[in-house]
């Protein structure tokens, strides 16, 4: 039987540390928009208190979430157990995207490994935390990080990212506006 839990105490929030893989789900309010849910890894998951927690966002082709998240601001994050005894959480809340140009984007930068193609960092307010069983979930062996997102950061440079995000992230794939026309690259972590 699944559980509510008031806050994310000190053993679920290592249980989420254990984690190798999230997945964020969002939508947008149109009944005939494209749900969306993207996988996510790399270390860039970070609990900042017992009903916040953020996400480092890297570039990628689509901005759905972002665009989601500037409509209407619901998400769900969700961590499975690939091993040991069978788990899933679910963090559902109101989230907001953090651009590198906005002022909590510098104070929260810190929580998260110095990676290239920064978008955005994805804060969470929580209004629901969860778990279910998991039973169905399968046993994987945990072989390493892929590199592939980090290589095609590092090969595009900031200029290269840039041009990247104002030709693919602009809007979502409902239209919907995307990252700001503003955007300049976002800085190392320091």
């Amino acid at each position: 039987m699944g559980k509510v839990y008031a806050e994310i105490n000190g053993t679920l929030a290592e249980w989420i540390r254990a984690q190798r893989l999230f997945f964020v789900a969002t939508a947008p309010l149109s009944g005939d928009g494209l749900l969306n849910c993207s996988p996510k890894g790399l270390d860039t998951f970070a609990i900042l208190g017992p009903r916040t927690v953020a996400y480092l966002d890297l570039t990628g082709s689509g901005v759905e979430t972002i665009a989601h998240l500037r409509e209407n601001g619901r998400i769900v994050i969700m961590f499975c157990a690939l091993d040991g005894a069978p788990k899933i959480v679910r963090l559902h809340g109101t989230g907001v995207a953090l651009e590198p140009g906005h002022p909590e984007f510098a104070a929260l930068r810190h929580h998260f490994p110095d990676l290239p193609g920064v978008r955005s960092i994805i804060k969470v307010e929580l209004a629901r935390i969860s778990d279910s069983c998991g039973f169905g979930v399968p046993l994987f062996d945990y072989k390493g990080e892929r590199d592939a997102l980090v290589r095609f950061a590092e090969t595009k440079g900031p200029e290269g990212i840039a041009a990247y995000h104002a030709k693919h992230n602009r809007q979502s794939v409902e239209g919907l506006p995307g990252l700001a026309e503003t955007l300049d690259p976002a800085p190392a972590a320091s």
